[in-house]
């Protein structure tokens, strides 16, 4: 496998600034000098196989993701997840859960060879730099997000399914039933594109923000064969990064303040006008006050933007002190009472809508939906028999009868 020391070094260095650990850190964790580390990351020393397999360990990277593009799609993509995310091989329900939707993909993308479509592309890539720092983390994430709302065209409206919008950009999208620590995973290889799958177990409500936090992955980070998200790597950098674009992402800041505003609240103490006098050619100067503690947020108000968006009540909350609308003294007082917030959309009948479980056939059935769609024209078309589709029927886990029937009602209208 050939590379570029120099390359290779840089990210070396990418990668351990993302976890934040100091050279002296690594050095220690892997028994060998500061120095070396740092030889390492100029590209003025080699690498052992040992040592590279260490670092990638610690830093909780596949060793071809180090390497150039060419190279990583190589690598098996269930070998990739099972290095990054031990919890799916040692669960056999889970790992079996994983390798089904992701060979369904397969699935996928071989019926829409066969129907003469275009290459999975995907969303377009944002070049950002990988940041330093969480503050830069935060700032790039947030960033990507308005851009990303803005070429989609989605204004400062709540989104409906966002397991449908990454469908609709070209990345297969499902449910599974993954271990509690984990929220989703994004994952990139040659032979199915990008696929986002989220923990189907969790609120509806956390699974909105699993599915935009990996949409994130998806446009900032798909050099890499793949992303785990977790409890253990959350302190990473491009996860902060990430959280910070599915905050943005779903809850836009123009939205949140016009959702305010909507409760006339959101204003500031004091409003101060100058308005043009005709007469004079001078100006008239007035002043307007609220009454006093008429713009307070309550946990009432956080929780109806909290639904209004379809996000967790801490969410929201967060995205409010982010946007500088609570102070931080407003900002705890409000997390304090999340079970008054809570009493207070189930006797409005609403929180059901953000923390209902899902019934399990629905668990990918954007994924389901997609290539069912697929199976049918290539049936229509004449691409495919009568065989195939009952196989497909098999894997899809739905009735070959039925799905036939659907096929042949097409076809006859041809």
């Amino acid at each position: 496998m050939s590379f570029n020391p120099i390359t290779l070094g840089a990210r070396l260095r990418e990668a351990r600034e993302n976890r934040a650990l100091s050279q002296q850190a690594v050095a220690e964790a892997i028994g060998l000098p500061r120095t070396a580390i740092t030889q390492l990351e100029a590209g003025k020393r080699a690498v052992s196989t040992f040592e590279l397999s260490r670092l990638a360990e610690l830093y909780r990277r596949s060793i071809l993701d180090f390497f150039q593009p060419a190279a990583i799609e190589e690598e098996d993509w269930l070998v990739a997840l099972h290095r990054l995310a031990p919890g799916i091989e040692a669960s056999g329900e889970v790992n079996d859960q994983v390798q089904h939707c992701l060979r369904l993909c397969l699935d996928g993308c071989a019926l829409e060879r066969l129907l003469g479509r275009p290459e999975r592309s995907g969303p377009p890539a944002y070049a950002v730099a990988t940041p330093k720092t969480p503050s830069e983390a935060v700032q790039h994430g947030e960033y990507v997000a308005a851009q990303e709302r803005k070429r989609l065209g989605l204004g400062p409206t709540p989104i409906g399914d966002m397991s449908e919008l990454i469908a609709d950009q070209g990345i297969w999208s499902a449910g599974v039933h993954l271990p509690d620590e984990m929220s989703g995973l994004f994952l990139r290889h040659a032979s199915i594109g990008m696929a986002i799958l989220v923990n189907y177990t969790h609120a509806r409500a956390r699974k909105r923000f699993s599915y935009a936090h990996e949409y994130a992955h998806a446009l900032l980070d798909r050099e890499r064969t793949a992303t785990v998200s977790t409890r253990e790597n959350a302190p990473e950098l491009i996860e902060k990064r990430a959280n910070a674009f599915a905050a943005a992402f779903l809850m836009p800041a123009d939205g949140v303040t016009d959702f305010i505003r909507s409760l006339d609240k959101g204003q500031p103490s004091r409003q101060e006008h100058a308005i043009f006098d005709v007469a004079t050619e001078g100006r008239i100067e007035t002043q307007t006050r609220p009454a006093p503690g008429s713009q307070a947020i309550t946990h009432q108000d956080a929780a109806l933007l909290a639904h209004h968006f379809g996000v967790s009540y801490k969410a929201a909350i967060f995205r409010l002190r982010s946007l500088s609308l609570v102070s931080p003294a407003e900002c705890n007082k409000l997390l304090s009472r999340e079970s008054e917030a809570r009493a207070f959309l189930s006797f409005l009948q609403m929180l059901d809508d953000m923390e209902q479980p899902e019934k399990p056939e629905r668990e990918d059935r954007e994924l389901k939906t997609q290539i069912v769609q697929l199976a049918i024209e290539a049936y229509r078309r004449e691409e495919i028999s009568r065989g195939r589709l009952l196989d497909l029927s098999k894997n899809l886990g739905v009735s070959g009868a039925t799905l036939i029937e659907l096929a042949e009602a097409v076809k006859d209208e041809d």
